[in-house]
């Protein structure tokens, strides 16, 4: 059995107009939101082998805001994930060796919530009505997938999990 994670990344500054979005960093919510979600993913024993991360400045951070989560992972930041439409992300989930038994992406809506949309299928439980109505920043999709990475589609994957930041406890205060 294989697992994917799909983080989208945490909340972003706006307050500097002269930025390119490919340059907005995270704000202090933001960071605030990694490190309770890096909390959550040690608590759950979320551990990844390989890491797929959108090459944007707030993608990057939020990867660094996750610190060590157990085990070496290898890390590629990928330029063609900013933005990227599902389809695309998807591709790229499709194209990891399968040597990795876990695999996290790190990306940017709406792209990253249609991927999960679409793997998630129409009956993915309480987990999935929650993911229908919105993937915010720092959540977290887990996914079980039976077979390939070559081979990841709804009929091979199953929602085990979807955690929004307002879920953990060190974000409620």
């Amino acid at each position: 059995m294989r697992q994917l994670l799909l983080l989208r990344h945490a909340k972003s500054a706006w307050d500097d107009p002269a930025l390119s979005d490919h340059a907005r960093p995270l704000n202090a919510r933001g960071r605030r939101a990694a490190a309770a979600m890096a909390g959550a993913m040690r608590g759950l024993g979320l551990s990844p082998e390989l890491i797929l991360v959108s090459s944007s400045r707030r993608t990057l951070q939020t990867l660094e805001g996750l610190g060590p989560l157990g085990g070496e992972a290898r890390v590629e930041p990928m330029d063609d994930l900013y933005l990227a439409p599902w389809t695309r992300l998807l591709d790229a989930l499709r194209e990891a060796p399968d040597s990795a038994r876990s695999v996290l992406l790190i990306a940017h809506n709406p792209g990253l919530h249609e991927l999960a949309l679409n793997l998630a299928g129409p009956d993915a439980g309480t987990a999935g009505q929650a993911l229908a109505e919105a993937y915010p920043t720092a959540a977290l999709a887990e996914f079980e997938l039976d077979g390939p990475w070559a081979s990841l589609s709804a009929e091979r994957a199953r929602l085990v999990r979807f955690v929004q930041p307002s879920d953990l406890p060190e974000m409620a205060r």
